[in-house]
């Protein structure tokens, strides 16, 4: 299927309200909102809260994060992080104990590779502590 090339919020909402073959009034039923304010965030005169965004990305089986990128709350770059997590914490099929250790582990990761770009940029400020101290 074609990447989407929306935009605005209200837009790209509707396109996925479309895919997902539902009526806008589904849609806010299926949402827990009213239809007449749907469609007033489908017309860009409305900015709908995280929350609602949640629940339309929740009634449309999408993710709330393309949501909240869309709508501005989220920054393009932090998008892969959070979709990360949500990916790994909606996984059935292993414990809660297991998730939270999978994300320590990404955790652990992310910061060793932003250490490594730190020192491959020469901006380290840990350089000066290997050196023994001169008496």
């Amino acid at each position: 299927m074609a990447s989407l090339n929306v935009g605005n919020l209200g837009e790209y909402l509707r396109e996925q309200r479309r895919q997902a073959q539902l009526s806008l009034r589904q849609l806010a039923e299926a949402a827990g909102v009213s239809n007449p304010y749907l469609s007033q965030i489908e017309r860009g005169l409305r900015k709908p809260s995280a929350d609602i965004l949640q629940q339309l990305a929740k009634a449309l089986r999408i993710s709330a994060e393309t949501l909240y990128v869309q709508a501005g709350i989220l920054d393009e770059r932090d998008r892969d992080e959070v979709e990360t997590r949500a990916v790994i914490l909606s996984d059935p099929s292993i414990n809660e104990r297991q998730k939270q250790v999978l994300l320590q582990i990404y955790d652990a990761f992310r910061k060793e590779n932003a250490l490594e770009d730190e020192d491959a940029s020469g901006e380290s400020a840990g350089d000066d502590a290997a050196m023994p101290p001169t008496n």
